[in-house]
C-alpha cells in the first residue's frame, strides 16, 4: 500500500495544479507584424517589456501569438481574420498596412496599433480625431510620424556639397506616400534635388539602389519597410559606390546607415504597451487618446561614415546622443 501512496499523492497534485492553470485566465494578445527589421522588431520588444513590467507575463498570465506578412499583404488580411475568428483579447498591431487589415474588419477586439506614420490619412483612425484625442472606436496607438524637413536639415550638415538625394520606397506603403511628399518639400525648401526609386518588394532593392548610382551623392530611406527589411544591400552599394547613407530611424544606424536623427522604437514599442496595459485593466481603446511620439535622437555610426567617404563634422559628433564607433 505504502508504494501506491508516492503515485498517487503525485497525481493528485498534478490535477490540482492543473485545475488552477485552468481557471486562471490566459490574455491572448495576437501580434500582427508588416515584414521583420531592425526597427519593428524593437518596437514589439518595447511592447511586451511594457506590458510584463506592469504585470502582464508571458506563459504567467499572458500568450502572445506572433504572426508576420513577410510584406504580403494577402498574409497580413489572413492574419488579421485567424485573430478575429480565434477572439484574441487584444491585438498589436506593428506598422501600417497590417493594422489597416485589422481596423477594416473587426470594430469589437481592441487594437492597439504602433510605428505608423499618419494613421488618418490611413483611415486607421477618424478625420476628426487629431493626434492626442481619443478615436472613440475600438483603436488607439502611437505614431512614429518623423521629423522629416528637420531630418534633411540635419543630414545636408554631413553633406553640404551634396546636392542631389536618392530615396528608395515602396509606393504602396501608405506611410512611405507621406514620407516622400514630406520630403519633396524638404528638398525644395533646402535647395536639394530629390531622385526618387520606387520598388514594389524586397527583391527590387538592389535594381532601385544601382539606378541612383551616377545621379546622386547621398541616399535618405524612409519609413518604408520594403527598403529596410533589406537594408543591407543599401548599404553594401553606398558602401562601394561612397555615396552617404542616412536613415530615419535609430536602429538602422547599427546596420550602416551614417546617421540618423529620428526615433528609438523600442521606445515606441513601449508607448504603446502602456496604452495596452490601460486596456487590459479595463479602459476602453477609444477613450485612450492617440498620439505620436516626440524624442528624437541623433545616432552616428563612424565606420559607417568612413566606409561612404563622408567625414563628420565635429559639432555634429558634439550634438550627436550615440556614437557607434
Amino acid at each position: 500500500m505504502k508504494k501506491l501512496c508516492a503515485p498517487l499523492t503525485i497525481l493528485i497534485v498534478f490535477i490540482s495544479v492543473f485545475s488552477f492553470a485552468q481557471d486562471k485566465k490566459m490574455i491572448r494578445i495576437g501580434v500582427t507584424q508588416i515584414v521583420s527589421h531592425a526597427a519593428l522588431d524593437a518596437d514589439q520588444k518595447g511592447f511586451e517589456d511594457a506590458l510584463s513590467t506592469s504585470g502582464f507575463k508571458e506563459g504567467v498570465n499572458v500568450i502572445y501569438d506572433r504572426q508576420n506578412a513577410q510584406g504580403d499583404m494577402m498574409k497580413a488580411n489572413a492574419i488579421a481574420q485567424k485573430f478575429i475568428e480565434e477572439k484574441v483579447d487584444l491585438i498589436h498591431s506593428i506598422a501600417t498596412p497590417t493594422t489597416q487589415a485589422v481596423a477594416k474588419i473587426t470594430r469589437d477586439i481592441p487594437v492597439v496599433f504602433s510605428s505608423i506614420t499618419d494613421p488618418i490619412s490611413a483611415g486607421i483612425v477618424p478625420k476628426e480625431s487629431a493626434p492626442g484625442k481619443k478615436s472613440g472606436t475600438n483603436v488607439t496607438g502611437v505614431s512614429d510620424r518623423w521629423p522629416v524637413f528637420l531630418q534633411m536639415e540635419m543630414y545636408a550638415k554631413f553633406v553640404p556639397n551634396a546636392k542631389q538625394w536618392g530615396t528608395i520606397y515602396n509606393a504602396a506603403e501608405a506611410n512611405s506616400v507621406v514620407h516622400i511628399k514630406e520630403m519633396r518639400e524638404a528638398a525644395k525648401k533646402l535647395g536639394l534635388e530629390l531622385v526618387e526609386a520606387t520598388i514594389t518588394n524586397r527583391s527590387e532593392v538592389s535594381q532601385a539602389v544601382l539606378s541612383l548610382v551616377g545621379k546622386v551623392q547621398a541616399i535618405v530611406i524612409s519609413a518604408d519597410n520594403t527598403a529596410i527589411s533589406d537594408f543591407e544591400t543599401i548599404v553594401n552599394k553606398c558602401n562601394e559606390k561612397k555615396i552617404a547613407l542616412f536613415a530615419g530611424d535609430v536602429d538602422s544606424v547599427q546596420r550602416g546607415a551614417t546617421a540618423a536623427y529620428g526615433l528609438d522604437y523600442f521606445l515606441v514599442g513601449y508607448a504603446a504597451g502602456k496604452k495596452a496595459v490601460l486596456v487590459l485593466k479595463g479602459l476602453k481603446p477609444g477613450e485612450i487618446p492617440w498620439g505620436p511620439m516626440e524624442k528624437f535622437s541623433l545616432v552616428i555610426n563612424a565606420s559607417a561614415a568612413a566606409a561612404q567617404g563622408v567625414t563628420i563634422p565635429p559639432d555634429l559628433l558634439k550634438k550627436a546622443d550615440k556614437v557607434i564607433k
